[in-house]
Parts: C-alpha cells; sequence; structure tokens
C-alpha cells in the first residue's frame, strides 16, 4: 500500500518516469515487412497532407520514396524542400515501430528554410541560428497515440542526436535531430539515470556532470515499481 501511495503522489506530481521506462522495454518492436520493407506514414498539421510511402527496401533508400518525403517535410510556408538527411526518416520509423503507433506521425516541422527560421526567431524566439532544421536534419513531431513523455524517452535512448521535449506547447510534441548527442530542457539526474541503468550516457542532466552507476542504483531503489 505504501508502494502504491508512492506512486499515486509522483503521478500526482507529473513526475513518474520509471512506470513510462519500464513499458518501453516490454514494447515488442513490429517486423519489417517482405525484403526488409520500412514504411513511414506521415501526416503534416499545416498542409494536411498525408503520406504513406516504403522508403527502404534491403537497407537501401528508395530514391523516389525519399524524393516523396522530401517534399512532404518542406518548408510549407515558402513551399520550398530540401534534402532530408535519410538517417532522420530511419529514426522517426525506429521510435514509431517500437512505440507501437497505430497511426502516422504528425509533423509539426520539418525543413526550414532560412527566411522562416530567421523570421520565427524574430516573431516567436526560441529558435537556434544554426538550426538544424536548416540541414533537414530535425523533425519536430507527436504521435497522437503516444503519451509524449514516452515518445521522449524513446528518442533519448538511442543517443543518436539531439531531442527537446515541448509537453506544454498547444500542440505538445517532441524535437528529434541526427546532430550531436543533447537534450533540453536538462532532466534531474534521477531521471535520467532511470533510462540509462548501466550509468553511461552522452546525454548530461540538469546540473552538469556525468551519471554513474551509482546514480543509476539509487535511481531505481527510488522508483520501487
Amino acid at each position: 500500500m505504501a508502494v502504491a501511495r508512492d506512486i499515486g503522489e509522483r503521478r500526482r506530481r507529473g513526475y513518474a518516469p520509471f512506470a513510462a521506462v519500464l513499458a518501453l522495454f516490454l514494447i515488442i518492436p513490429a517486423p519489417l515487412g517482405a525484403n526488409g520493407a520500412r514504411t513511414i506514414a506521415l501526416y503534416s498539421i499545416h498542409t494536411k497532407e498525408t503520406l504513406r510511402i516504403v522508403y527502404k527496401r534491403n537497407g537501401r533508400y528508395v530514391p523516389a520514396a525519399m524524393q516523396k518525403i522530401n517534399w512532404h517535410l518542406r518548408d510549407w510556408r515558402q513551399n520550398q524542400p530540401t534534402k532530408m538527411d535519410p538517417a532522420l526518416i530511419d529514426l522517426m520509423w525506429e521510435i514509431h515501430t517500437e512505440l507501437g503507433s497505430r497511426v502516422p506521425v504528425h509533423v509539426i516541422s520539418g525543413y526550414r528554410s532560412p527566411k522562416t527560421n530567421n523570421m520565427l526567431r524574430k516573431t516567436r524566439g526560441g529558435q537556434a541560428r544554426r538550426s538544424q532544421h536548416l540541414l533537414g536534419r530535425a523533425v519536430d513531431v507527436r504521435f497522437p497515440d503516444i503519451p509524449v513523455r514516452r515518445l521522449r524517452y524513446s528518442a533519448l535512448l538511442r543517443e543518436q542526436g539531439g531531442v527537446g521535449y515541448y509537453p506544454t506547447s498547444a500542440t505538445p510534441f517532441v524535437h528529434i535531430d541526427t546532430g550531436r548527442v543533447r537534450h533540453w530542457p536538462r532532466m534531474g539526474r534521477q531521471e535520467l539515470a532511470l533510462l540509462f541503468p548501466h550509468g553511461r550516457t552522452r546525454h548530461r542532466p540538469r546540473g552538469g556532470g556525468a551519471i554513474t552507476r551509482k546514480d543509476a542504483v539509487a535511481a531505481r531503489a527510488g522508483n520501487p515499481i
């Protein structure tokens, strides 16, 4: 009963990471299609366009499919596409598959032209001057049938680039990119340690320094679910 009360209290505080982390490890990824085919489904919340396409077969990207993905992820304000990083498409596919989402990836932002990025920096703020969006190496996404916290955790575990977390946005989303490994806002030491039980990660917690095996053991002891 004490454990149940403790879990309930953490949930009321909006902090119950261990259950979400545990759920990630209980998911069995969906199998690949014939010939190792990878199919990705996308939905642009701005243009209302949808795309469902096999973009990879036998470990090779399908050029025509990648062109369609480039267009779908274009700067919709300028109607301007770029060549998106194929590794970013793989990253989206892996997270979407692992989490078992049954609906298309909802895309809030893909490529951003310099003109659009500068405009957003002046009118909204928060956009990096050298944003990975400018390089076709970033997307802002959400999966409507998956809690945004779990999407964040899944992206962090891969250590394949940057992960931004925006749960209080009008449309909650997670930024993922294929740049250097980092995340924002930075997580507390305990929450990050829950994700990496061996105490090794390139991510750094709030306050700096690296997490350790000792941090991971302490974090699990404090979350006895």
